[in-house]
């Protein structure tokens, strides 16, 4: 019987599937964030006031920041204010005494110890707001000025500077406060409102910067 042959099933190798790349499967970076350069300033491209009221006007900014981006951005507008660092070194130099306030303070709920301040009037030197506060809240008068530091005190909401001048040669008056203003006038040395910071009894943020700052460069001997 002629052979027959066995039909041998030829298995093909088919080649890989090529990937096919979609638009749904393309990965794309993000762009990456630019670094604004120092000095660049903000574009405004519209500005709306929300609120003002006797100490302070809220704005509504629609701005492109130094980075590129957009935002709406809502800022507290104050004219500035003034804190006054009186001290008298005639008894003991190196811890001399300071003046500081207590009074209650609706917006935090409590009484609260700090260095006398108050708001610059539109068109008021800074040095002279600070010495018509002193004498009206604690009326005290000083011979020397100096200004300590100045800062923001919060930027990301608040345009406000606040201007720390130091008062020396300090000598007793006769305070004039506003009718709505109860303040306890309250003398004692450097080191022992530095001990009341430590013990966190101290919690308005200007106070302690200034204390701190003077009780520095009091023991650099860079005053």
């Amino acid at each position: 019987m002629a052979a027959t042959k066995k039909n041998a099933t030829k298995r093909v190798k088919s080649a890989p599937a090529k990937a096919v790349k979609t638009a749904s499967s393309t990965k794309t970076k993000p762009a990456a964030a630019k670094s604004p350069r120092t000095g660049a300033k903000t574009k405004v491209l519209s500005s709306k006031v929300v609120f003002k009221g006797k100490v302070f006007t809220v704005h509504r900014d629609e701005v492109i920041e130094p980075g590129g981006s957009r935002n709406t951005r809502e800022i507290i507008h104050h004219n500035g204010s003034v804190v006054i660092l009186a001290v008298d070194e005639s008894k003991n130099p190196k811890d001399p005494d300071v003046i500081l306030e207590r009074q209650y303070r609706h917006a935090a709920g409590q009484f609260l110890l700090e260095l006398p301040a108050g708001r610059i009037e539109p068109g008021e030197a800074p040095l002279a707001a600070a010495k018509r506060e002193m004498i009206e809240e604690t009326g005290y008068r000083a011979k020397r000025w100096s200004l300590l530091t100045k800062y923001f005190a919060s930027p990301g909401f608040l345009g406000e500077w606040m201007q720390i001048y130091l008062a020396r040669e300090i000598r007793e008056g006769i305070a004039q406060p506003e009718a709505d203003e109860f303040i306890d006038v309250i003398r004692m040395p450097l080191s022992e409102a530095l001990a009341l910071a430590s013990a966190n009894k101290i919690h308005d943020g200007k106070t302690l910067i200034g204390l701190m700052l003077f009780d520095r460069l009091l023991r650099e001997g860079r005053l």
